[in-house]
């Protein structure tokens, strides 16, 4: 009888070259993607049409496209067994993302995206049609590449269901172009919350930096940013989601960082008040980002391009067999 060969799953993902990549991003998104590369085949962009959705610094947006490269590889992602390439290099995402727009996409799917009415605020009228459009360029991103897997946060997985949307609508019409893909969320470190804030989200575009750590921080600053961090009412070290947010969130940060498990931090501190607890999780984030940013170092701005180069090759050539598929079914190649 002969053995069925099983071929690994494909996953991609990406994330925005804006703002410091923080601790959030590492633990929520990152980590993730470095222990999955054994078991999928995994495709990591990074994602700059997503970040001109609102106005950068073209210097700045240079720097943090290579930047997000060198802390890719820094985490641990390995070019010899991950694509990691840059979205702009390959011109068929915004081709894809076109077409969708016209067969797909609709405009009441747009309207339900929470994420633009986070960003844009009462000024809608006024935000770029760019940011209104582009978790259809998301979708575009996943499907050229016949993804079954998205490793998202929670705030993403809205996007990747309108994706799973279009690409049935489409399928619907045209016969199986796209590959349905499934969204992937850590159950543990999904959603890293603001150190001075337990309601918001870590966010590295935060105009107050003491609410996140970015993996680039200054180590004594980064120690201050933990020793500054809110908790909650009482004395009691317990992780309670409902009742102690801001604990269960630092908690959250010394099980990952740390490698230990939180009902074991729960036993280990009882009795002990939350001084104690805070200049142990400070020791943690500074082991942790001091040993990060020692590979980062290591990596320089040329290798980080010479990535970019490989992983645009190896991705072009997927993306240019799925669009050639997609214009065929449409009529126009």
């Amino acid at each position: 009888m002969e053995k069925k060969i099983e071929t690994k799953k494909i996953i991609f993902s990406g994330i925005q070259p804006s703002g410091n990549l923080n601790i959030g991003n590492y633990i929520g998104a990152i980590s993730q993607w470095v222990n999955m590369q054994e078991k999928y085949n995994c495709i990591f962009s990074v994602v700059d049409y997503h970040a001109i959705t609102v106005k950068q610094n073209p210097e700045e947006l240079r720097r943090h496209i290579l930047e997000i490269t060198k802390i890719y590889l820094a985490a641990g992602i390995d070019p010899e067994k991950s694509i990691i390439f840059q979205q702009s290099a390959i011109p068929a995402h915004t081709e894809l993302a076109w077409v969708l727009n016209c067969y797909g996409a609709r405009i009441a799917d747009l309207n339900k995206m929470t994420q633009f009415k986070d960003k844009s605020g009462k000024n809608q009228e006024s935000a770029s049609v760019g940011l209104y459009d582009y978790p259809v360029l998301m979708a575009a991103d996943i499907l050229l590449y016949n993804t079954e897997i998205v490793p998202v946060g929670e705030d993403q997985k809205q996007h990747v269901e309108l994706a799973r949307d279009i690409a049935k609508r489409f399928n619907n019409e045209y016969g199986d172009i796209f590959v349905i893909p499934q969204a992937v969320i850590r159950k543990d470190g999904a959603r890293i919350m603001s150190l001075l804030d337990a309601s918001k989200k870590m966010s590295k575009s935060d105009s107050n930096q003491n609410n996140c750590i970015a993996l680039l921080d200054d180590i004594e600053v980064a120690r201050k940013k933990i020793m500054r961090a809110v908790t909650d009412s009482g004395t009691d070290i317990e992780y309670d989601m409902e009742n102690k947010p801001a604990l269960s969130n630092l908690l959250t940060i010394y099980a990952i960082l740390g490698n230990r498990e939180i009902p074991r931090l729960v036993k280990d501190y009882r009795g002990k008040g939350y001084g104690d607890f805070k200049k142990d999780l400070a020791d943690v984030v500074v082991k942790f980002l001091t040993n990060f940013q020692d590979k980062y170092n290591k990596i320089s701005d040329a290798d980080a391009q010479k990535v970019l180069e490989a992983g645009k090759k190896r991705a072009e050539a997927i993306a240019a067999k799925k669009l050639t598929e997609v214009r065929q079914a449409i009529g126009i190649g």
